[in-house]
């Protein structure tokens, strides 16, 4: 902070408006193919967003085009792209800069250019990081319109203010906040590589500590009808309010099958709708697998007392001190791929199928070594995916700080 305000003391700032400053075209090229027209390469709206700077590696498609509007939507090294409308208003305004000349490349018709008139006393990046600020995003909030599709007016555009301090000062804080983005980026890089290489980690030991010869231990099938219970849910008429209202018991859908633990529900029902449906109500440490829909194969370890509905089938150690029910969710969880693979082309999971999956019995002091050891690894990199969206979060929300204190300038 002393740093800023040390660079920016005692500095001059004009506001001008935008379109004193850059020359706005907003008639690009659509993805039409004409074979009696020339071919040029086209930089796509998704991927020049993508950006905070475009150059000649960002991805084009190959399109047909007019020689004028070839020659009126070419791009230049020092241009600015902006999302002139969105479906979302604070979409509006989303900025890319062209970092060199492109090669028979033009514009699509879904972006605005702004070409800067002088670049010794506007410097496009610096123009570029000023649409992502609070004070620019406010005018053009302020100035949208529309229903389903927000925008503004090329008047209204034109009409936008921006400061503009020395052009050393811009180049300074263009500098700044290069350096700051790139210094995110590579933290997200690093924490992100950190997670793939603990999941990786982690699936070698689960694979390798829950792979057994057939010959190497006991096995049993989940049909066998002392060592397992085997059912589904059930969902209560939902149109009897008396079912649902004011209800207490949890009641999980398939969704709720992820591969990990659940400890929480976010529908209920009433004890008169667990007793007039085929739901049942399930203890804790209960494993449990999708039947159908997107998440088939997919289990779920039940931390708490809950129903489920018809398409999740629950799976329940009848011996504890023989099988173990964590060992059981693991072992089941292990083998989502293989059954993905296998059987694909299955509509649905049924109780019938199910109970013929075979299950390892090794002694339970190894089932429980490798509950624990598996526990370990779940907690460890349960806690990786969960930290990495918020220090990703905190970095952006520190970045965005600095850099709304590097583009505030009082306006007189």
């Amino acid at each position: 902070m002393s740093y800023i305000d040390k660079l920016l003391e005692g500095v001059e700032v004009e506001w001008k408006p935008l379109g004193d400053l850059v020359d706005i075209a907003n008639t690009g090229v659509d993805k039409k193919i004409n074979p009696d027209e020339p071919t040029v390469r086209l930089l796509n709206f998704v991927d020049v967003f993508k950006n905070q700077y475009i150059s000649n590696d960002t991805p084009t498609m190959v399109v047909t085009a007019t020689e004028k509007k070839i020659a009126d939507c070419n791009v230049k090294k020092g241009d600015v792209f902006i999302t002139p409308s969105s479906e979302l208003i604070d979409e509006i305004g989303f900025s890319a800069m062209a970092i060199e000349d492109f090669d028979n490349v033009v514009y699509s018709y879904h972006i605005m250019r702004l070409r800067i008139s002088n670049q010794n006393y506007l410097f496009p990046a610096f123009l570029n990081y000023l649409f992502k600020s609070g004070d620019i995003r406010k005018q053009i909030r302020k100035k949208a319109q529309g229903l389903t599709r927000y925008g503004l007016t090329q008047p209204n555009w034109k009409s936008i203010e921006i400061p503009i301090p020395p052009l050393e000062i811009q180049q300074k804080i263009v500098a700044i906040l290069d350096t700051f983005t790139e210094l995110t980026a590579e933290l997200t890089a690093e924490l992100t590589a950190e997670l793939t290489a603990r999941k990786s980690q982690y699936t070698y030991y689960r694979d390798k500590l829950l792979s057994f010869d057939e010959n190497q231990v006991q096995w049993k099938t989940l049909g066998e009808k002392d060592f397992f219970e085997v059912s589904s849910g059930g969902t209560p008429l939902t149109t009897n309010k008396d079912y649902w209202d004011g209800g207490n018991i949890p009641w999980l859908k398939s969704e709720s099958c992820n591969n990990i633990s659940v400890y929480s529900a976010t529908n209920f029902i009433t004890e008169l709708g667990l007793k007039k449906s085929s739901a049942k109500l399930l203890n804790k440490d209960t494993t449990l697998i999708a039947l159908v829909g997107a998440t088939i194969f997919k289990t779920a370890y039940l931390e708490f007392k809950a129903t489920t509905n018809q398409n999740i089938a629950s799976i329940k150690s009848l011996k504890p001190s023989l099988i173990n029910d964590k060992f059981i969710f693991y072992y089941l969880t292990n083998l989502y791929e293989f059954l993905k693979s296998e059987m694909r082309n299955y509509g649905m999971l049924n109780l019938t199928t199910l109970r013929t999956f075979k299950i390892p019995v090794p002694p339970i002091e190894e089932q429980e070594r490798i509950v624990s050891i598996l526990d370990q690894f779940d907690t460890l990199t349960t806690s990786i995916t969960e930290g990495l969206p918020q220090e990703i979060e905190l970095r952006k929300k520190q970045y965005e700080y600095y850099r709304d204190m590097l583009l505030s300038f009082p306006k007189n």
